[in-house]
């Protein structure tokens, strides 16, 4: 009766958390069992009280910071600057860009976004056709989910009670990995496509300091994050406070007179985004509860483990339904949801590292952002661009099957995760 009801109530297109809700609630009073709902403000107020998940509002500050300050176009001019001889340059600062803001951001949907609106219509000026740029962009927007800081690698942390920095650890390697495999394809594309914009002209040595100096300020961001976390200096949340810091010093430079009305309104758009990933997580955890309660991650182990006894087979039977699932179900939700049910049987019955298996789960949800019906990052790409959906999501199936190229790697090359 709760599956039934959560169908239901999804195919209305009632938002995700309110189904999560409403499908305890059905399954509460269709059971008989109204006592339970005295839980449910323990169980929610238990959900969000751990330290590890503040990290997720500093994260999303530091992306508005970093959007509104225009820190993020300084990076784009101070990569584009030292290879504009290069073929194909606006490649290169498109892919560049998009693993210096994934660094930063942790979010695919605002990278794409932000990256569309300024990256495409540039690589447009230059002569590429506009769906191969748009398509481009929102490919390499996969990487957010990736490269540390990952709002979803922080998510399984918690939920999985594992080391949100050994995750953000273990996204290194298969993060620079498709980021070689997609600038590789978008070489091949761009070459065959005879896509060559005009030469730009020659810059000297000061000229070219003059444009990177203002770029050293938000290329100092990532390895603020990254590097506090590798060298034991920061834990994830207290690395996000920090780069919070070093981006607002330079933001206040920026936005002089306007500061505080600018921070305002950064700080509202924060809190708007932070209450709705926080209530889903709330929403996802009494989900949870009740799943718990009726037995279904037993029941859904016992389904498995009558197919194969094989861990290797077990991940592949798990991305082809994490795939299909990511086409339906938000990346964020579906991994709330499915980490509780399918974690346990991963690692009782298969013995499979949790960090390896967070990894996959965390790649192979995000593949639904370029997928229909939901496809929230190509629906944003699209409209952005000003593409139509259906030439675009051909256009991005060959990096979606570079990131399952990817995927695939991880499940039978677990070293990818642990290689620090």
């Amino acid at each position: 009766m709760t599956g039934l009801s959560f169908v239901i109530l999804l195919l209305t297109g009632m938002p995700v958390a309110f189904v999560l809700i409403g499908a305890t609630l059905v399954f509460v009073f269709m059971s008989g069992r109204e006592q339970l709902i005295a839980a449910i403000p323990q169980i929610s107020f238990g959900s969000v009280e751990n330290f590890d998940l503040l990290a997720i509002p500093l994260f999303i500050l530091l992306g508005e910071i970093m959007n509104e300050s225009g820190l993020t176009r300084r990076i784009i001019a101070s990569v584009r600057v030292w290879i504009s001889r290069l073929p194909h340059n606006l490649v290169i600062v498109n892919l560049v860009s998009n693993l210096a803001l994934a660094a930063i951001m942790g979010s695919a949907t605002a990278q794409m976004a932000v990256m569309s609106r300024v990256v495409v219509p540039e690589m447009e000026r230059d002569g590429y056709d506009r769906g191969y740029a748009a398509s481009l962009t929102a490919s390499a927007g996969l990487l957010g989910p990736i490269i540390p800081p990952s709002m979803l690698f922080i998510i399984f942390g918690v939920i999985a009670q594992v080391s949100i920095a050994d995750m953000f650890m273990a996204g290194i390697v298969p993060g620079v990995t498709l980021f070689v495999l997609i600038l590789a394809l978008a070489f091949w594309q761009a070459s065959r496509n005879h896509t060559q914009g005009e030469a730009a002209e020659r810059l000297t040595l000061r000229q070219k300091l003059a444009a990177t100096v203002p770029g050293i300020a938000a290329m100092s961001i990532p390895l603020v994050i990254v590097g506090g976390i590798s060298f034991g200096v920061f834990t994830p949340t207290e690395s996000a406070a920090a780069a919070i810091v070093v981006a607002l010093v330079f933001a206040v430079i920026e936005f002089r007179g306007q500061t505080f009305k600018r921070l305002i309104a950064i700080i509202d758009r924060t809190v708007a985004n932070s209450a709705i990933v926080l209530f889903l997580v709330v929403a996802a955890k009494i989900f949870g509860w009740v799943l718990t309660f009726n037995q279904v991650p037993q029941h859904v182990a016992d389904f498995i483990v009558s197919l194969t006894d094989n861990p290797t087979v077990f991940l592949l039977i798990i991305v082809v339904f994490l795939f299909i699932v990511g086409m339906f179900l938000d990346g964020i939700a579906a991994l709330i949801i499915l980490t509780p049910i399918l974690l346990p049987v991963a690692i009782s019955q298969y013995g499979i590292d949790p960090i390896q298996f967070g990894v996959i789960l965390a790649m192979t949800l995000v593949l639904g952002l370029l997928t229909p019906p939901v496809g929230t990052g190509l629906y944003i790409a699209a409209a952005l661009s000003k593409v139509p959906v259906m030439r675009l999501s051909k256009l991005v199936l060959p990096y979606v099957l570079a990131t399952l190229a990817v995927i695939l790697a991880v499940v039978f090359i677990p070293w990818m995760v642990h290689p620090f």
